[in-house]
């Protein structure tokens, strides 16, 4: 079984982005993937201090960020990776759909969306950034052998507590 912090469209908020990620790992993420739109350092930053595996990718705002690819582990799109025995579809903006993949993750939208169909998860984490919408918003993804499990978080930006909303899919 493995945990996953996955998040997106963190835009200039790095407060939000280290609020999501720490609650994430004090609920066992061992991963965090970021779906996009970092855009500042800071945020970066925050991925790399936060003592997990990451990879993220460029989202449409992150033009600025290309200098770090070197040092930040930020990838173009679609970016293919594994995880144990699990492969992964990562992008920011949600154009390359195609179920090649066992989880595609997306961003760009900031809404929560999930599915599974042809044997594959497809997750939008939402927005960190609480732009659209007066939430930040994350995932924890967790998969064992016969199931995903999706823990959805969200809360005000300046409250205390995370709302939960847990899915589940039959793999």
């Amino acid at each position: 079984m493995i945990k996953l912090a996955i998040l997106s469209d963190s835009h200039r908020k790095p407060k939000l982005t280290k609020e999501a990620i720490d609650m994430l790992k004090s609920k066992g993420a061992k991963y965090i993937i970021h779906a996009g739109d970092l855009e500042i350092v800071e945020n970066l930053d925050i991925l790399k201090k936060s003592n997990l595996t990451y990879t993220s990718v460029f989202g449409n705002n992150d033009y600025n960020l290309i200098q770090y690819q070197n040092d930040y582990n930020i990838n173009q799109e679609p970016y293919y990776f594994k995880i144990e025995e699990n492969s992964f579809k990562l992008m920011h903006i949600p154009m390359y759909l195609t179920p090649d993949t066992d989880i595609i993750i997306s961003g760009h939208t900031h809404q929560f969306e999930h599915s599974y169909k042809n044997n594959t998860l497809y997750l939008n984490p939402g927005e960190i950034c609480a732009r659209n919408k007066n939430k930040t918003e994350c995932v924890l993804l967790t998969i064992d052998k016969q199931k995903y499990i999706i823990d959805f978080y969200s809360k005000e930006p300046n409250g205390d507590a995370w709302d939960l909303k847990t899915i589940e899919y039959k793999r």
